[in-house]
């Protein structure tokens, strides 16, 4: 279950949860990025118009604020100021400097952190009525769209129709609505026009999208956020606080009504539905295409549904990459179908296993991000005890555009208290307002005017006072290098796996049934050994009812799959067997009675099963023998049974 609301205490223990975490914070560069900006806006005499109103808009709501802000106790914001001042100063030793050079920083650094966080302290009790509450709100949600749209990149949208400045001024009259907007991060780049542009299109399209509050709502405007544009001339990446990974190829709307279908048809994960807005943002923008995203589901139901309802979240659905997307060198095949059908049957470096990683997530509506890191590509995803890495180190040596990792890890473990939230928001609020500098986004806790960094430091209290445990995976990967973390992501290890799991086998599931032409359907959990999981043969309940075998990637050396089938007459048999691959080619061998092999190719399936070729063979009357096996080394397969249909 999420953590949501927990009210933040006025005495404070001890630090324990990020500060011991920051071993690494060297890895990252010293200078923060400036947001990339396109050209300046070209504005028309209309446009220069409205320019002037919302620079005047935004200079009233300036002095406004101003005035109703509380004193803040001066020798409280001296000592908060030198203290962030003192954790500023410190710099990251470099690679070859000495152990001891090292080992200095690593001691001086927490020490420092803990003496920010706890100056922050008496500021945030002194601030905490103006933040807790919401009478400035309207004012302040209003400044802060019109600081981070700029008036000038507001007015050049604006300036383009009647239609346009109309979307402005609904969102800029809608305090709900700004609200939701701005506690989901903000349009990216500051295009709150092309935003409302997405939003409204939806909205046109979908009856549900329009229920208020509901999931279809929230993942409406998600995507209207993440992806603020209708006009495809505009090109490149905007960067925001939320990154933008990539534009969805089908369309803002066609995408959100994808998942709405599928949500509809129960393809989704069962969490999908109690996904906040911000959350939604990181569904929706893939880089690939609804027909891949509609593949995607399929594969997994048919080939291995046990990722699917994986007990561990960490690796649902992402565990796909470990067991069946070897790490090789990328190559490129389009006979083998759709750029993600060829990255599962041709395997590739970590970019390609981090990108359909977080493309398989976002199939089953989980939300998802990049994570770059030097010389690695890997991922971050969403679950139920908040966002995790897989395929890579941890947060400290990786980043996502313009946001470093240990930022989006404060972030989203704050966001999981939400009255406490909206203190950080009103801090940030009024920072904006007064056109203050916000804290770093790559550089952890660096630089910022005082309202964006006493907002900073609320949500370290938040995140503190919670006492916010790890599961015990994440904490043995917070101990591991950069260079360890990467070889594990490059691997097809997973920290934290136990033994193998016995299962129950219902008899019903191994029950050879015959027709009345005499045709055997053998189930592939009937066979005679194994008789349950091993490390290269595991037994699955199929998507659609019963059993089926899968043969692993992994494992050991090859294993047999014994059967043992009881022929009413001796004669000649047509033997199929149905399959299901990601790969190509898959030999398979064949042994009956001891004596006669059968050399077979499994055909390439991608991800739907799909019956064999049929092969003559002889069968004896009464009792006979069959042994399939795969030579190593080999790709995955699934066999859901096998016939033997009498020759007429």
């Amino acid at each position: 279950m999420k953590r949501r609301g927990i009210k933040m205490k006025t005495h404070y223990p001890s630090i324990r949860l990020l500060l011991g975490l920051l071993l690494a914070v060297a890895s990252l560069p010293l200078s923060s990025p400036a947001r990339k900006k396109g050209p300046e806006p070209v504005l028309t005499e209309r446009g220069n118009l409205l320019e002037k109103t919302y620079s005047d808009q935004l200079d009233v709501i300036s002095k406004e604020i101003l005035a109703a802000l509380p004193k803040i106790d001066s020798q409280k914001k001296e000592a908060f100021e030198a203290a962030r001042a003192e954790l500023g100063a410190l710099k990251a030793p470099r690679e070859d400097d000495a152990e001891s050079v090292h080992k200095a920083y690593h001691l001086a650094k927490p020490l420092a952190e803990t003496k920010a966080l706890e100056s922050a302290r008496p500021l945030i009790a002194d601030t905490a009525k103006l933040l807790g509450g919401d009478a400035l709100d309207g004012k302040l949600m209003k400044g802060a769209i019109l600081r981070h749209g700029t008036p000038a990149g507001l007015a050049e949208f604006a300036q383009q129709s009647d239609e346009n400045k109309a979307l402005l001024d609904k969102l800029l009259a809608d305090e709900a609505l700004m609200k939701q907007i701005l506690k989901s991060g903000g349009a990216n780049g500051g295009e709150y026009g092309e935003a409302m542009q997405v939003y409204t299109a939806i909205l046109e399209k979908s009856e549900r999208a329009r229920e208020v509050g509901s999931i279809f709502q929230r993942l409406a405007l998600g995507t209207a956020l993440q992806q603020p544009w209708l006009d495809e001339s505009k090109k490149g990446s905007v960067n925001g606080i939320v990154f933008a990974d990539n534009k969805t190829p089908d369309g803002q709307v066609a995408r959100y009504l994808h998942y709405e279908k599928a949500y509809h048809a129960k393809e989704l994960d069962p969490q999908f539905k109690d996904f906040n807005t911000w959350e939604c943002r990181f569904i929706t923008n893939d880089p690939y295409t609804n027909e891949e995203l509609t593949w995607a589901r399929s594969m997994l139901r048919q080939f291995r549904p046990d990722h699917i309802s994986n007990p561990d979240q960490k690796w649902r659905y992402t565990r796909i990459v470990k067991s069946d997307v070897p790490y090789c060198s990328t190559r490129h095949d389009d006979s083998l179908g759709l750029p993600q059908q060829q990255a599962i049957a041709l395997g590739g470096v970590c970019g390609r296993r981090a990108f359909f990683g977080r493309f398989v997530a976002r199939a089953f509506g989980i939300p998802s991000r990049r994570s770059a890191s030097t010389g690695h590509a890997a991922m971050n995803r969403w679950t139920p005890d908040g966002w995790v890495n897989n395929f890579g180190a941890w947060w400290s040596h990786n980043h996502c555009g313009p946001q470093g990792g240990l930022d989006f890890y404060l972030d989203s473990r704050a966001r999981e208290f939400e009255e406490d939230y909206l203190q950080v928001l009103r801090a940030q609020w009024i920072g904006d307002a007064l056109g203050q500098e916000d804290v770093s986004l790559r550089q952890y806790a660096q630089g910022g005017g005082f309202w964006d960094g006493l907002a900073f430091y609320v949500k370290r209290a938040v995140v503190e006072d919670a006492n916010l445990e790890q599961e015990a995976a994440d904490a043995e990967l917070a101990t591991l290098s950069a260079e360890e973390a990467r070889l594990l992501g490059e691997s097809d290890e997973v920290l934290g796996d136990g033994e193998i799991q016995e299962i129950e086998i219902p008899e019903e599931d191994k029950k050879i049934l015959i027709a009345g032409d005499g045709t055997m359907t053998v189930p592939a959990v009937a066979c005679t050994g194994p008789r349950n999981n091993t490390d290269k043969v595991v037994f699955l309940d199929s998507w659609d009812g019963g059993m089926q075998i899968h043969y692993q990637r992994l494992g050991g050396r090859p294993e047999l799959l014994k059967y043992t089938v009881e022929a009413p007459a001796a004669g000649k048999y047509e033997l199929t067997m149905k399959v299901c691959t990601v790969s190509k080619p898959a030999p398979v061998i064949a042994r009956l009675n001891r004596r006669t092999l059968v050399n077979k190719t499994l055909p390439y399936t991608k991800g739907s099963w799909q019956r064999t070729e049929p092969e003559i063979i002889e069968l004896r009357e009464g009792r006979n023998t069959i042994q399939l096996t795969f030579r190593a080394p080999n790709r995955g397969v699934s066999i859901k049974d096998f016939q033997l249909k009498p020759v007429k």
